[in-house]
């Protein structure tokens, strides 16, 4: 005899398939099952990473335009699209004290006439100093994973539509993403770099309902961007765009999804956790602005 462990996504009187975990199909003669049994997801072996070095495997579903060491901090900068872009990841040892490497980050992020911002995590040494200088805090952001098995098996087989995939975003991507728009092309260079698919769907004249951005490395897939038109919210559009997002992350090997999500956007995080995805750790980002008189301090 053999088997098969997977999600079960259809059952009848002359065949049963089967959806393994990385994300192919078996089928089986209804007549020819001896046993089966409910098995847990096994869960993901990253969820027992610690807040750094989880922080760290995310970093590449999240391309800056432009980025360099700093020892162990990375500094990222990509015109002003999106704070985890435009940060430097103050994780580790930057190579120096850390005041002089606060003065490093000011004038790297002054050199590119950006603000400059930096990613930390809560009660750690490079919050301190960074506070200590007079930058403050905004964004607190929790990292979130789970096994794409177990969201896949939470999401079920049966969704109200196909949606479709591109390699690169267009202007019916564009008219939903106001972000994106403003900051053109170093925006769809962030979202563009990488192992990366743009899931819609769309009505008949080309309108997005709803989307979604996935990216993969390693066995991570990150899914972001997701988003639903309002009136549409809870008809099941989204997770479809989560499941098809899941399935070509698992065709290429992923076994851990991750996203990130505001940590006072409540709604989305029990949406998120409702699908199997669990609060892994927050981060923080903090920003120098500058005083009325235009000098930073």
């Amino acid at each position: 005899m053999t088997d098969v462990l997977g999600v079960c996504e259809s059952w009848d009187d002359a065949l049963m398939t089967v959806r393994r975990e990385d994300g192919s199909l078996v089928q089986v003669a209804t007549a020819d099952i001896v046993s089966g049994k409910p098995v847990p997801p096994r869960p993901s072996v990253h969820r027992r990473l610690d807040p750094e070095q989880a922080d760290r495997l995310a970093l590449p579903g999240w391309q800056p335009a432009e980025s360099e060491d700093l020892g162990q901090w990375v500094l990222r900068a990509s015109g002003g699209f999106s704070s985890r872009a435009n940060s430097v990841l103050a994780l580790g040892d930057p190579g120096m004290p850390l005041d002089e490497a606060v003065g490093r980050v000011r004038d790297w992020y002054a050199r590119r006439d950006l603000a400059p911002r930096a990613h930390v995590h809560p009660g750690g040494a490079a919050e301190k100093v960074f506070t200590t200088a007079g930058w403050t805090s905004y964004g607190p952001t929790l990292l979130m994973l789970a096994s794409v098995a177990r969201v896949l098996r939470r999401l079920g087989s049966h969704h109200v539509v196909e949606p479709r995939h591109d390699a690169q975003v267009d202007a019916g991507w564009l008219a939903t993403d106001e972000r994106a728009g403003r900051h053109g092309a170093a925006a769809r260079e962030v979202l563009e770099t990488g192992e990366v698919t743009f899931v819609t769907v769309r009505e008949e004249r080309g309108e997005v309902l709803a989307r979604g951005r996935g990216t993969v490395h390693g066995d991570w897939v990150g899914v972001s961007s997701l988003w639903t038109r309002e009136d549409l919210r809870g008809t099941g559009l989204g997770s479809a765009v989560l499941a098809s997002l899941l399935g070509w992350g698992a065709e290429r090997g992923a076994t851990t999804v991750y996203l990130q999500v505001l940590e006072d956007n409540e709604e989305a995080q029990r949406l998120y956790a409702a699908r199997g995805f669990e609060a892994h750790h927050a981060y923080a980002y903090l920003v120098e602005e500058p005083h009325e008189d235009g000098v930073r301090r």
